[in-house]
């Protein structure tokens, strides 16, 4: 009595564990699970680049002037408001200032989500070497942003506010984006302004772009030519995350398969196998009628015994009678 009223409720919780068990596997499989695609973005900064020829007087010499302000790559920033150079045999062996300004800062930040570069630039004065005291160009304030946001169009936007001086000269920047500006004895400037690309994950903006050509004829410079960039920033999108399949499949397909088999198979399966009684043959026989009579594998012989007397006993009645009536 106490092995059949404990083994149906073990049956039962084992069943409802298995159906529990299966109705929480889906979950824990459906947590959030997420991978880097394969690479970050990227983005840069730079206040200011030179790539500057400068020729001496009296020497058939080039002296490469390449040298950058504020030039990071994400992640970095840098606040920076002076850049000096020194050209051996220009300007008496004195430092060139090459660029001055009130406020010089780049900014690059790269995450999972974006790329972004970021040049702000105030008050600013460039010069080249061979004229000290004349600014090559004055900018009142020039910004440059490129964007690269995950699933986003990448943006680039660059900005000149307010007047620009050239020479000692103001200019009015052409609407075209391209100025030319000459002066006698001095040189010639074409400005490229506000210059932007963008792909289908990249940007690049440049806020001012300056060719020079500048023959000062003093200060043992003969000519200087290049180009000088201010606030130039570029970026490209980060490839992200991406879902890695299996917690969208799983979840779907084992909450309405497996909990419905498996309960309802399994216990009804299983007792029949085990009770059944091995034949000759390799077969089995049902159990449910010998579960109910009580019967066993000799109950054929004791039938054949039972029906042997049976006939036996009658056949001795009969006789028995037979002799009673020839003797009456």
């Amino acid at each position: 009595m106490n092995s059949n009223t404990f083994r149906m409720p073990v049956r039962r919780s084992a069943a409802a564990a298995t159906v529990a068990a299966l109705a929480v596997g889906p979950v824990l499989l459906a947590a959030p699970a997420a991978h880097a695609s394969g690479g970050e973005g990227r983005a840069t900064a730079a206040v200011l680049r030179t790539g500057l020829d400068v020729s001496l007087l009296g020497k058939a010499v080039n002296v490469p002037v390449r040298v950058s302000l504020n030039e990071v790559k994400a992640p970095a920033s840098e606040n920076e408001t002076a850049l000096s150079v020194k050209v051996q045999g220009a300007e008496g062996g004195e430092p060139v200032d090459i660029l001055k300004a009130d406020v010089a800062t780049a900014d690059a930040t790269v995450d999972e989500k974006k790329a972004e570069g970021h040049v702000n630039l105030v008050k600013a004065r460039v010069h080249v070497p061979g004229i000290p005291l004349l600014s090559l160009v004055e900018v009142e304030k020039v910004t440059s942003k490129a964007l690269c946001e995950v699933g986003k169009k990448p943006v680039a936007e660059s900005n000149v506010l307010g007047h620009i001086t050239v020479f000692g000269k103001k200019t009015t920047l052409s609407a075209a984006g391209r100025t030319h500006v000459s002066v006698p004895d001095v040189g010639e400037v074409t400005l490229d302004l506000s210059r932007t690309s963008t792909t289908s994950r990249t940007a690049a903006a440049t806020a001012l772009e300056l060719k020079v050509a500048v023959n000062p004829l003093k200060l043992g410079v003969a000519e200087v030519n290049g180009t000088v960039t201010l606030a130039e920033a570029t970026c490209e999108t980060p490839k992200g995350t991406e879902p890695t399949g299996k917690p969208t499949e799983k979840p779907t397909e084992q909450p309405t398969e497996k909990p419905t088999e498996r309960p309802t198979q399994q216990p009804s399966v299983k007792p029949s196998d085990a009770g059944g009684i091995k034949t000759d043959n390799g077969g089995t026989t049902p159990t449910e009628n010998l579960a109910e009579t009580g019967g066993s594998s000799t109950t054929p012989y004791i039938a054949i015994g039972a029906l042997a007397l049976l006939v036996a006993g009658g056949g001795a009645l009969a006789v028995t009678r037979s002799r009673g009536r020839s003797r009456g």
